[in-house]
């Protein structure tokens, strides 16, 4: 049973604890890229968002908020489109992500699809989102439900990202934010609150780590490469030009 005809050893090292221990760390604040999913005026998953990254901003994170206002559907232009390298370029400066949007029938709306659609899993050897730590929230209309969660989760999964276990649905969102766009206090605050400490202490434990988090037998096979760890596009986190702000 311990013989492996199929595999090639040579690319196959035995994990190493000490490789989990980055060279360096780095000093500055994460970077957290928010998105959220509806262009109405009073956009509950943008009221949301931004109250998360108010609490992101208050734990010592830097955070940029995407409006996809303008942002064509996938494919209809060419990715030179202003507004889809002003994504994928925050999207870069990214060392981790909180994506919100509202449920409709039943799943996350196309406005939030799109954006996510917009990002490539790879352009070149740089992956604007493998690696990076990931957050996910909806509000609903109605009652609470975990339909759009859940899609964001997979969605997370499919972008090779670090999707953190914690996650907040507010439900009967039109209740819960007064006139000035503020949420109330209420336990939908305080999950949100809970998911944005988690998104921050997971950030801070993988960001100096993701390139060798993430670095696969089978793309080291196909590169010809036998040292485990090699940096991949991820570092592109820590060595990235930081856009400016929308």
């Amino acid at each position: 049973m311990s013989d492996l005809p199929a595999l090639q050893s040579q690319f196959l090292p035995p994990p190493q604890i000490e490789q989990l221990e980055p060279e360096r760390r780095a000093s500055h604040p994460p970077r957290i890229l928010l998105l959220y999913g509806s262009l109405r005026e009073r956009s509950y998953s943008r009221l949301a968002t931004e109250e998360a990254a108010r609490i992101l901003q208050r734990l010592g994170a830097e955070t940029r908020t995407f409006d996809p206002a303008g942002l064509p559907l996938p494919d209809s232009v060419s990715p030179d489109h202003p507004k889809v390298q002003e994504l994928r370029a925050l999207s870069l400066w990214s060392e981790g992500q909180v994506w919100c949007s509202p449920e409709r029938h039943g799943t996350i709306t196309g406005i939030m699809k799109a954006q996510i659609d917009w990002i490539p899993l790879e352009v070149g050897s740089v992956r604007p989102t493998q690696g990076r730590t990931l957050a996910v929230m909806q509000v609903s209309g109605g009652s609470q439900s975990f339909n759009a969660v859940n899609a964001l989760r997979l969605l997370g999964r499919w972008m090779r990202m670090i999707t953190i276990p914690n996650q907040s649905s507010v439900a009967n969102a039109y209740e819960e934010f007064d006139e000035a766009g503020r949420m109330k206090p209420s336990p939908y605050y305080d999950r949100i609150v809970d998911v944005m400490e988690e998104l921050m202490k997971f950030t801070l434990l993988t960001r100096d780590r993701a390139d060798y988090l993430v670095d696969r037998y089978s793309e080291r096979k196909a590169e010809g490469r036998e040292t485990a760890g090699q940096q991949l596009g991820a570092g592109a986190m820590s060595h990235g030009a930081t856009p400016a702000s929308p």
